[in-house]
Formats: C-alpha cells, sequence, structure tokens
C-alpha cells in the first residue's frame, strides 16, 4: 500500500471545526473596509518574477532566499508565486489606468507564498488582508489607516495590540544616515554576524532588523534616522503623530523599525502583541511614494499595510470570545414508501424560505436518523413519513426545547417558525 500523501509542510488545512473564525474575521474586515470607503481588488497568485525583484529590492531575503519562483515550461519566462500584494496592487492599478481620475482606496485578501522555516505564526502558504491608498500624498492617509486598524481591533475583540511608529524619511536622507550607519557598524564588525556584515554592504538598514539577541547591543546603540529627517518628512512625520493624538490612538516611537521591504519611505508602523512569542507583529506597512515610478508608472504617493491572518486569528481564539458555526434551522429525516420524493421537495421549499437545511443521506433508521439531527445542531427535526406524504404536510420536532411534536403545512412551518429563529430570513 502506498504511503498517505500529506499536505506541503507550511501551507495548513483549515478544518471544519476552524472555519467559522475564519468567517467571523472576514465578514467583520469586509464589513469594517465598508465604513472606510476600501473596494476590493482581485489579484493573480503568480506574477512576472521582475515584479518583485524590481519592486521589494534584489538584497532582500524575500528575493533572494524565499520566493517560490519557476521557469514557465512554455514560454521560458521567470514567474513566482506572490510573496506579497503591494506589489502587485500597483502592477493592476498601472495597466488599467486606475489612477487617471484620481486617488484610489483598494484592498486584497488572500494567500502568499514564502519559502521560510514553518513555526507558529510563520507560514510557507499564509494569508493577508492587504489596503492600499494611491494617490493620496498627505499625512491624513497615513493617520487613516492605523486609525482604521485601532478600529478592526476593537471589533474583533482584541486589547492586547500595540502601535510602533517611526519615519524612514526621504531618499535623501537615508542616504546621509546610510553613511553614518556604515561607519558606526564598521566600528563594530567584529562583533558582527554573518548576515550583519552582508548587509552593511547591500541595506545598512536592514541590520538593525536583526533577530539575532546577540546583535541588540550594538542595534540598540546604533544611530538614529530620526535626527536625519528632512524637514519635510519631519513635518509629515509630526502631522501624523498630531493626527493620531487627535484620535486617541496611542503609539510608541521605535527607531529601529525598518521594515522588511526596500520600497517603503517616510511614515512607517507596525502593530505588535506579546501573546504571539517571537511572530509578534501582526499588521504592518507605511508609505511608499517612490514604488509606482519603480514597476514603470508615472510618479505617485502611495499607503498602505498588510494583516497577517493566520496571526490574528490566533489572537481571537485566544481571546476567550467563542465563535461557533452557524447551526442549520432543520434536519429533515425520513423513511417509507414514497417519503425521498417529498423529502427532497420539502427541503427546497423550506431553501426557498431562507432556511437552512439539511437533508438526511445515507439511509437508516428513524432512530438512527433522529439522533444525526439532535448532532447537526438544528433547531428542528422535519420528520416525513408515509401519513406525511399522504397528507402533504410534514411533522415538526423541536430539538432545542421540551414541546410536543406537530403537524403543519410547509409554507405554515416557514412562516411561524423560521422567521423567529433563522437569521437567514
Amino acid at each position: 500500500m502506498s504511503e498517505t500523501i500529506q499536505a506541503i509542510r507550511g501551507m495548513n488545512d483549515v478544518l471544519p471545526d476552524e472555519a467559522p473564525v475564519w468567517e467571523f474575521f472576514e465578514d467583520t474586515v469586509r464589513a469594517w473596509l465598508q465604513r472606510y470607503g476600501y473596494r476590493q481588488i482581485r489579484l493573480p497568485i503568480v506574477e512576472k518574477t521582475e515584479l518583485f525583484v524590481r519592486s521589494i529590492g534584489e538584497v532582500t531575503d524575500i528575493v533572494e532566499k524565499e520566493m517560490y519562483t519557476f521557469t514557465d515550461r512554455l514560454n521560458g519566462e521567470s514567474l513566482t508565486l506572490r510573496p506579497e500584494g503591494t506589489a502587485a496592487c500597483v502592477r493592476a492599478a498601472l495597466q488599467h489606468n486606475l489612477l487617471y481620475g484620481g486617488g484610489q482606496r483598494l484592498w486584497y485578501a488572500g494567500p502568499m507564498f514564502r519559502h521560510e522555516r514553518p513555526q507558529k505564526g510563520r507560514y510557507r502558504q499564509f494569508h493577508q488582508v492587504g489596503v492600499e491608498a494611491l494617490g493620496y500624498a498627505g499625512p491624513d492617509v497615513d493617520a487613516e489607516h492605523m486609525i482604521m486598524t485601532a478600529r478592526l481591533w476593537r471589533d474583533l475583540g482584541l486589547d492586547d495590540v500595540v502601535l510602533e511608529l517611526n519615519s524612514l524619511g526621504s531618499a535623501e536622507a537615508r542616504t546621509r544616515y546610510r553613511a553614518r550607519l556604515v561607519q558606526y557598524f564598521e566600528r563594530h564588525a567584529a562583533d558582527l554576524d554573518e548576515d550583519s556584515k552582508r548587509r552593511m554592504t547591500t541595506n545598512p538598514l536592514r541590520v538593525l532588523d536583526s533577530k539575532n539577541p546577540a546583535m541588540q547591543p550594538i542595534v540598540e546603540a546604533a544611530p538614529q534616522l530620526l535626527d536625519d529627517l528632512d524637514t519635510e518628512s519631519a513635518t509629515h512625520f509630526d502631522d501624523v503623530r498630531r493626527l493620531l493624538g487627535h484620535a486617541g490612538v496611542p503609539y510608541r516611537i521605535n527607531p529601529r523599525l525598518v521594515r522588511g521591504l526596500d520600497y517603503y519611505n517616510r511614515t512607517v508602523f507596525e502593530w505588535v502583541t506579546t501573546r504571539l512569542g517571537a511572530q509578534g507583529t501582526v499588521c504592518a506597512g507605511g508609505r511608499y511614494d517612490g514604488l509606482v515610478t519603480q514597476i514603470g508608472g508615472k510618479a505617485a504617493p502611495a499607503c498602505g499595510f498588510a494583516m497577517g491572518v493566520e496571526r490574528l486569528i490566533a489572537l481571537v481564539a485566544d481571546s476567550g470570545r467563542r465563535i461557533d458555526a452557524v447551526p442549520p434551522d432543520v434536519y429533515v429525516v425520513w423513511s417509507g414508501n414514497g417519503t425521498e420524493a417529498h423529502a427532497w421537495k420539502t427541503a427546497e421549499a423550506l431553501r426557498d424560505r431562507g432556511g437552512r437545511v439539511v437533508l438526511h443521506a445515507g439511509g437508516g433508521s428513524f432512530k438512527s436518523q433522529m439522533k444525526r439531527a439532535d448532532a447537526s445542531g438544528a433547531v428542528y427535526a422535519v420528520v416525513i413519513g408515509e401519513d406525511e406524504v399522504a397528507s402533504g404536510d410534514i411533522s415538526i420536532k423541536p430539538l432545542r426545547e421540551e414541546a410536543s411534536q406537530q403537524r403543519l403545512g410547509v409554507e405554515a412551518f416557514a412562516d411561524r417558525y423560521l422567521k423567529k429563529n433563522s437569521g437567514g430570513i
């Protein structure tokens, strides 16, 4: 006998008992985004590799180590499973001229792929909700993104999530800061790990993002980019903070916050928690005014963020909030000559009235079918035997309260009971 095929490591199934919390999260997010005027865009899972090399940065860990890249056998093109969504969203906006009429508030959701070492909160196939505001230059949109995520945490019932904030300034400011940072790290070259030594010559800001505990004293003592901000970036950052203050959203400045993608400038932020161990970032983003040009479009400002769905769902589950599957209104049991056709007709008629209906399948005695009905969580069992076929009615057995069985017509049952008990009617 051949060995049972297993899922790929780091790519997980969501089982029926786990799905309700995902549905709750997705429904909450959809309603929340509609309240802020963001419209959904649906993007391909596979893009040209060049899109991510050009946008994320050729010397980033994502491009160098983590992308799932392959060659198209038909035309020899290099293709990649998307490791993040911002670049694809900007590509779509440019390709379809979405910015022609002004700014766009967009959102998307779905799986992303990175070949990382699987651990709690970090998977090779993971899911994100991404939010992008394209064509907006002011600090108001930066602040909006942080204010609206603060509302989402309230909607989800999360209270142990903290906002960290920083500014990366302009390209010119980062160039000045980069020189100071390289000088500093060169003085501590003997204490740098190999990864940091490599990054020091390619992207020294990424050394500040090191997760190596031995590197933390060096990182903490490094020069701060905030000291090199140009006047315009400093004013922008002050305005973001002022707006957060008006909205009553608390935050803390984290001068080491640089984000892992090269396209960010000015405002960057992360929402973090201590409840998920090392994978404490649940939402992150910022401003990326140069990305549209990098991808080949006419210069346009942009700002956005992405949320890790698995991490947020873990927080929701950990909060103690119970989220159960919505049970059926009705479980239809049937047995006897001519009952099958009547059962099918009844089930469809109740669904026409908005009911959530499970029709018994697999045969069995009335007793065994009633056990299935009770286990389904249904509010009522609709019982169909030969007597019900003869009369054209159905028998109703309440399953969640002490009440006697009664016989009714399908329409009378739907009008009297389903409207009272079903969220769908």
